[in-house]
């Protein structure tokens, strides 16, 4: 009986060394083929470089953005929510906006951050400007967005003589 249960034990430490090599086996063939894949995908996409540089094809100069250091997008998220009150038809609404700023370039975003209180001030007079049944409708939205951008840019063209920001982006927006 115990050569048996010898024999079973063998058997079950067998099985799962064989598990283990076969398990094994695959990883590394999944890792041949995924390095293979890259090696190939990276010598497609070089080589299609060369095709757009040889028919006088530039997919950069297409784009229409500065491909530069200074064409680089980067956030400047402000550092707290507006909330303000605004007047509506049937009653007044608390309204909450979290705002971030697209900018393009280093200088730029060093600009925004050192301008911040102007930033604030601006867009919070731009925001407390609207209504509250304008900013219902996703139209009304875009309205005080775009106002809001042109309002702060024509401030911080007066202090630092450059359009700093390109976007002001919504990221959050509640109303009550």
């Amino acid at each position: 009986m115990a050569a048996d249960g010898d024999l079973k034990l063998g058997e079950k430490t067998g099985g799962i060394k064989k598990i283990l090599l076969l398990a094994g086996a695959v990883l590394v063939v999944l890792i041949l083929a995924g390095g293979a894949f890259f090696y190939f995908l990276g010598a497609d996409s070089s080589q299609a470089e060369t095709d757009f540089q040889g028919s006088g094809v530039n997919p950069a100069a297409d784009s229409g953005r500065p491909t530069g250091p200074e064409g680089n997008a980067l956030y400047v998220a402000l550092p707290r929510p507006f909330v303000f009150n605004v007047p509506g038809s049937s009653r007044d609404r608390l309204v909450q906006i979290k705002v971030q700023l697209l900018v393009r370039g280093k200088n730029n975003e060093t600009l925004a951050l050192r301008h911040i209180p102007l930033i604030e001030a601006s867009l919070l007079a731009s925001f407390s400007s609207a209504n509250a049944d304008e900013l219902v409708t996703t139209t009304g939205k875009d309205a005080v967005k775009n106002k809001a951008l042109s309002d702060l840019q024509q401030a911080l063209l007066e202090v630092s003589g450059t359009v700093v920001v390109e976007e002001v982006l919504f990221t959050s927006f509640v109303m009550q």
